[in-house]
């Protein structure tokens, strides 16, 4: 078991009675999408983040069409009282060639959910997101049926996973969603601009999500660099356009390495704690597929927030609200 590290907690917003880790774990490697994935590594990771005291782990129904949940299930077994559990539902289902979610009821939603805990052998989450990228008139079947999750006592809090300020408002217009997971990071800072302040002022909890952009604030990428079949950063190469902006990303980066070199850490690290350096943000959560990559980013994070002076460096680099959209703007 790894020795624990002095994770620092903050609340998860000011209604859920959660508190969480500055450094958490985010699990859709696990499920596939970013090239091979390895079982055996995937619950090191896992083991190694909770051994240095990581509380809180993000995933969804649709990370490996459920495998995801089902491995974070094997590694809660018999400690279920050590993991804050977050997992996410309502990715886009197909009807021809029209997207729109199959949770079109309450019913079908409350059952997608008692899925999720059948996979994770739980009989509670401590949050379930709304996993979406549109917004269609099924909106409501998500916020009512949060309610009755909480009211049963399956979920302890409940929110969703956009970056669509409006979405955020519609979701928090009754003013009891408890969360919001966001893609923040130095090379997208627009949540700063509205996002983040409502957020404070309506008390609601953000977890980072994207927090290394894809690796490419790891500084591991170069111009040449591959990626495995089945990864879909491969378009970041084959698209003429996004190869471009890869460039242009690779190009900040090595500015960025100058600022780290100075501070005496790595880039990764200057990442994390760029992000928890921000006081709107609860939570942190970098994906990791193996011990070594858990590790690096909990002992990076555990350090906290960044000294004011290395941030007024990063902000001449990419200023406040600036930035651009890596991930997709909701999911």
């Amino acid at each position: 078991m790894p020795v624990s590290t002095n994770l620092r907690t903050r609340p998860l917003g000011s209604r859920s009675g959660i508190d969480v880790t500055e450094i958490g774990i985010g699990l859709w490697a696990q499920g596939g999408g970013w090239g091979p994935t390895d079982d055996s590594g995937a619950l090191d990771a896992i083991d190694e983040a909770l051994g240095r005291g990581v509380t809180f782990f993000d995933t969804a129904d649709v990370y490996g069409m459920g495998h995801s949940e089902e491995l974070l299930g094997r590694a809660m077994k018999g400690r279920r009282d050590r993991f804050i559990v977050g997992s996410k539902i309502g990715w886009i289902g197909y009807d021809g060639a029209k997207q729109q979610s199959q949770y079109t009821s309450v019913e079908k939603l409350v059952a997608g959910v008692e899925d999720s805990l059948r996979r994770l052998g739980t009989d509670h989450l401590d949050l379930i997101q709304c996993h979406i990228w549109y917004e269609e008139p099924t909106t409501p079947v998500f916020i009512e049926g949060f309610r009755t999750l909480k009211e049963q006592g399956k979920v302890r809090a409940w929110g969703i996973s956009t970056s669509n300020f409006e979405l955020v408002k519609t979701f928090n217009a009754d003013g009891d969603c408890d969360t919001l997971q966001i893609d923040y990071s130095i090379l997208n800072r627009q949540p700063e601009n509205a996002i983040f302040p409502y957020c404070r002022e309506s008390g609601i909890g953000v977890i980072v999500r994207g927090p290394i952009a894809m690796g490419i604030l790891a500084g591991k990428f170069h111009e040449e660099s591959k990626f495995h079949e089945g990864d879909f950063r491969q378009a970041w190469i084959e698209d003429e356009e996004q190869n471009a902006q890869f460039h242009r990303d690779l190009a900040t980066v090595e500015r960025l390495r100058t600022i780290a070199e100075e501070a005496g850490v790595s880039l990764v690290e200057l990442a994390l704690r760029f992000v928890i350096s921000h006081p709107a943000v609860s939570t942190v959560i970098p994906g990791a597929r193996n011990r070594e990559q858990a590790s690096g980013n909990t002992e990076g994070g555990a350090r906290g927030p960044l000294p004011d002076d290395v941030v007024a460096k990063i902000n001449k680099i990419v200023p406040v609200g600036g930035g651009r959209m890596i991930w997709p703007a909701e999911g």
